[in-house]
Formats: C-alpha cells, structure tokens, sequence
C-alpha cells in the first residue's frame, strides 16, 4: 500500500479549505483516508497553516510520500529539513575559525600544508615555492 500524504479539498465552491491527510494513493482525492495531520487556509492573508509535525515525521519516517503541494507546505514550515536531519543522522562538521587557527602557531613539528593553512588564515602572503624555514620565518 502506497500512502501518501496529500490535501483533501473542504470548502464551499470559490472558497477552498484543504485538511492533509494521511491516504492510500489508490483512494480519491476527497475519499477515504487514513488520519488527518493538519489543514491550509489559502483565502486567508496570510494563508493559514496548521501541522501536526510529530505525526507528519512519523508518517514520514513510515515511507509516506507527500505530494509536490503538501511538500512545499512541508518544507516552508521547515519540517522537511528537520527530517532530513534525522535521516541523516549528521550534522555538518564546523569549519575552524580564524581564532582557532590564529591560537596555534605553527612549529618545526608542523607540515608545510599547515603551515600554509595557517598563513592563508591569517591573510599572510607567501610564495607557493617557499620552503619550510621559509614559512615559519613569515609566522
């Protein structure tokens, strides 16, 4: 069984009012469905937006594809991301500051791409030929 996560079309004729909900692809667009997870306002400015997010990542994580309108419903409301962070399982590594890298000069025991490294950091212009005793003479 496919689900999918999807709007389901309320309202009077000229005034839409959609409930996402949880349903099996097979079924119609305003049938049967499984579990309602949230609702979309679009008459009113700004267009309202009510979501569930722990069912909605739980479905999520259960295979539940959204469709392309209830992914960017999703996605506006950073659910998606928080998603693909769990995922994941990752978190980007942080890149070395300036500070990090201005604390530790560098010594004899350095290699010359560290060496390098910490002269790029602090803006210090060097020749790419330059030799060992060389680079630790500009730190």
């Amino acid at each position: 069984m496919a689900v999918k996560i999807r709007l389901k079309r309320m309202g009077a004729k000229k005034r839409p009012f959609y409930r996402v909900v949880i349903a099996d692809s097979r079924s119609p667009r305003d049938g049967r469905f499984i579990e309602t997870v949230g609702t979309y306002n679009p008459i009113s400015q700004p267009a309202e937006i009510k979501l569930d997010e722990e069912k909605i990542l739980s479905w999520l994580g259960n295979g539940a594809q959204p469709s392309d309108t209830v992914r960017n419903l999703l996605s506006n409301a950073g659910i998606l991301a928080k998603y693909n962070e769990s995922k994941s399982g990752k978190k980007p590594a942080k890149k070395a500051t300036t500070k990090e890298a201005s604390a530790k000069k560098p010594t004899d025991k350095n290699t010359v791409a560290e060496i390098k490294a910490y002269l790029d950091a602090q803006g210090t212009a060097y020749t790419s030929s330059a030799k060992k005793a060389d680079l630790l003479a500009l730190v």
